[in-house]
């Protein structure tokens, strides 16, 4: 048999390795070893060129007679005149072409790398050294050695030449295969596990919690699902950023991890939401894992040196007791996690007799972070009165929510929604950017009517609250008389320290600062005397009942006294008659509002009301118009 007839066999042969191998390394292997079993050639091996500093050949498969061959030395593609540099092999990946060595037992050693020269001791004769490239790159090598010299002719070479380009089509091919599986796999992944924790999200923890359920009904087995709500995600995120509320995210998941256990599955099903789901499991077991969650995974999360407690909460479901769907199961664990915020352990198996209204509220919560988002909230303002005067002096911004299906919700019903949701810091920054748009509208008609905000104690804590006012004036253009603001004496109490820090910020802008509810935040004298604020109210459940109640009389004396003393003027909320009117206009109070006075109107009517209102032509004395 001819030289070249074996080269067109071996050639055969590595077509149909080619179109059978399902993988590189098979592929690489079996093509070493037809090259030598079918071949007849003396020994194959393939190496790949790194790029490392020393340029490495690595070699990752051969076939024949070895015997060390490849342990001789280190393999290297550099330039140079070291020995290894030498070699055909190298000088092949070098040059992208073809080496031949016809006869190496008459070369002399010192022109071979250490690996060759003593290459005759393996029967080896003649080689040839391809290198293998995959879009006009050398990516390595395809070596190939003959028991006989002078064994490579230019036909054979030819053939074999045509094999190794074979070869590396091959490799390309299985790369870009795997390649695809690689991204298929991503894709996969990313539509069944959460990017952040990597734990498995909705979908995939849909699809297992059906599986569980078939199992245990056909086991006649319960099983019980938890949901462990994050209370404090969203204030978190607003307050320190989304870089912090992911760190509690994934400290929750570890946790939770940590905690379940090999025998239970943890996914991520919502923003700042976790589910455990425990195959064969009552509901005391159910419980016993709350317990856990709630003592181990709910400790304080440190942020950059500030421990803050996540405030999570739990709630339970059970199969078959609570449903047997994936759906009703998640859903009503849900539900059971908003009823477990007023539990003393914060953990509570679902309770079928409030569903009705659970789910409604959470529904709310959903929709009410839409209306938010979709700019479907209503802006009200609530008028002041000078009582010296009787001319409407400012008014009070307040923030209205009229449902497409329930109508207008009760404030302070969607105010603890949006508590419960962590959607106060949102809803604040609707109510300022719909407060400047009015106050801009009424600056323009030539109207200097004071509008007052309200800020809530998670609105001091947000770090970017004074830039995004500072913002809204520098967007309006508005004199900062226009706008003021009202911050509740509980919330200052809260952290009177940052507090004060807030109110400094707040007041080099210009603005006017007025303490709301005064009276029950238990405020000492010496703090108040600190505060860069302008003005108190009165709370109204003091003002309203001051004609009956001695105690509630002396308050609103003290009070009133009391911030003249401090040189602040004196606002008295839940004015509701004429009679308080007078009362205060007595005691000296300097501003009334309340339903006396007018109540919450659209901002869209309030010139209206104004023009036609008795504070429109006031009398000497102040709310003589009114006898």
């Amino acid at each position: 048999m001819s030289y070249a007839e074996r080269a067109l066999r071996t050639l055969s042969a590595g077509n149909r390795t080619l179109l059978r191998a399902q993988d590189e390394t098979t592929l690489l292997h079996d093509m070493c070893r037809v090259i030598v079993e079918l071949g007849g050639y003396r020994m194959a091996w393939v190496g790949f060129a790194e790029h490392d500093e020393s340029r490495t050949i690595r070699p990752v498969a051969h076939h024949g007679v070895e015997e060390g061959f490849l342990g001789l030395a280190h393999f290297s593609w550099a330039d140079g005149d070291s020995p290894d540099a030498r070699g055909p092999t190298a000088k092949a990946i070098r040059t992208g072409q073809p080496v031949v060595i016809q006869d190496l037992q008459h070369i002399p050693e010192i022109q071979l790398p250490i690996a060759l020269a003593e290459s005759y001791k393996r029967g080896y004769a003649a080689l040839v050294a391809f290198p293998l490239v995959i879009d006009g790159t050398v990516i390595g090598n395809l070596t190939i050695f003959a028991a006989e010299a002078d064994a490579f002719d230019e036909c054979e070479c030819k053939l074999l030449a045509e094999m190794a380009d074979d070869l590396a089509f091959g490799i390309a091919m299985l790369r870009m295969r795997e390649r695809h599986r690689a991204a298929e796999e991503t894709i996969r992944h990313m539509a069944f596990y959460d990017a952040l924790t990597d734990l498995p999200n909705r979908s995939s923890l849909g699809e297992t919690l059906a599986t569980e359920i078939a199992q245990a009904q056909q086991e006649n087995q319960s099983m019980a699902v938890l949901l462990l709500k994050i209370g404090r995600f969203q204030e978190i995120s607003d307050t320190l950023g989304y870089q912090e509320g992911d760190h509690l995210i994934a400290e929750m998941a570890a946790r939770l991890r940590q905690i379940a256990g090999p025998n239970k599955s943890v996914a991520r099903v919502g923003e700042d939401e976790f589910a455990i789901i425990m195959p064969r499991s009552s509901a005391e077991a159910a419980m016993r894992v709350a317990h856990h969650a709630m003592r181990e995974a709910c400790d304080p999360v440190d942020f950059a040196g500030l421990a803050m407690d996540p405030h999570a909460h739990i709630g339970i479901s059970l199969f078959p007791g609570h449903g047997n769907t994936p759906e009703a199961l998640l859903r009503r664990a849900k539900i059971a996690a908003v009823q477990a915020r007023r539990t003393a352990c914060k953990y509570t198996l679902y309770k079928g007799t409030e569903d009705r209204e659970s789910t409604r509220r959470l529904e709310l919560m959903s929709e009410l972070r839409s209306a938010i988002d979709q700019n479907e909230l209503l802006l009200y303002c609530q008028p002041k009165v000078s009582i010296r005067s009787g001319e409407i002096c400012g008014a009070e911004a307040l923030v209205r929510w009229q449902h497409p299906q329930h109508g207008m919700i009760a404030t302070g019903e969607f105010i603890a929604l949006a508590e419960h949701a962590g959607l106060i810091m949102p809803l604040t920054r609707w109510v300022l950017e719909a407060a400047f748009r009015q106050s801009y509208a009424w600056y323009e008609k030539g109207i200097k009517r004071p509008l007052s905000v309200n800020l809530s104690a998670q609105d001091l804590r947000d770090p970017r609250l004074i830039d995004r006012i500072s913002g809204l004036f520098a967007t309006w253009a508005l004199p900062p008389e226009l706008v003021q603001f009202e911050l509740t004496e509980s919330a200052l109490m809260e952290d009177p320290a940052g507090a004060l820090e807030t109110l400094d910020r707040l007041k080099e802008l210009g603005v006017e600062l007025f303490i709301d509810d005064f009276g029950i935040g238990y405020s000492s004298l010496s703090y108040l005397q600190k505060l860069p604020v302008d003005s108190l109210k009165i709370d109204h459940s003091f003002v309203t009942s001051m004609l009956t109640n001695s105690g509630s009389a002396v308050i609103v004396h003290s009070t009133v006294e009391l911030g003249h003393n401090l040189g602040l003027g004196v606002v008295a909320e839940g004015v509701e008659s004429e009679a308080l009117w007078n009362r205060l206009q007595e005691l000296g109070c300097d501003t009334a509002q309340g339903h006396f006075v007018g109540r919450p109107i659209p901002t869209a009517q309030f010139d209206d009301w104004e023009a036609q209102s008795p504070w429109s032509h006031p009398t000497p004395g102040g709310g003589a118009a009114l006898h």
